[in-house]
């Protein structure tokens, strides 16, 4: 029963996308997630807060995975394709660099939820804020080399 409460936003939201599109796809998981969490409260009242991040992060990565390697869509690209203009491999490597990103902190997570106590878990999120902040400055030094500038060169200057 645990497993299937665990997957169900993802399995709704893969249905919705490959009938719909994402737009569907990302309403239905918002609302899913929302009754899953729900259901996590009231199945374990004591640790829900703990691992709502843990599990939110898990289907982050299982979602784009499945998406990429499964569905061959790049939701990334799908989302932010029409802002930035980059190469397909960067565009994939982003992906995966997510995937792996959201892993890493399901797992870092559910780790210091599982094993330390409350408070030393709020002190890991307060100060775990440092791995958002390095992961999205590495990701912006990693996609600036791709970016067009939109200024001209001093020696393309007309009169």
């Amino acid at each position: 029963m645990k497993i299937l409460i665990d997957f169900f936003p993802i399995l709704l939201f893969f249905g919705a996308f490959k009938l719909y599109d994402i737009y569907v796809g990302t309403g239905v998981l918002m609302a899913a997630t929302l009754v899953q969490m729900s259901l996590i409260y009231f199945i374990d009242r004591k640790r829900f807060i703990k691992w709502k991040p843990t599990v939110l992060y898990a289907a982050m990565a299982i979602s784009l995975a499945l998406a990429v390697w499964l569905y061959k869509k790049n939701f990334l690209k799908l989302m932010l394709g029409s802002q930035l203009e980059l190469p397909e491999p960067v565009w994939m490597r982003l992906n995966i660099i997510w995937i792996g990103y959201c892993a890493f902190m399901s797992i870092i997570n559910a780790y210091v939820a599982a094993y330390f106590s409350t408070e030393a878990w709020v002190n890991f999120k307060l100060w775990g804020y440092a791995f958002p902040l390095v992961f999205i400055l590495g990701q912006g030094l990693y996609i600036a080399r791709y970016m067009k500038s939109d200024e001209p060169n001093a020696g393309d200057q007309t009169p």
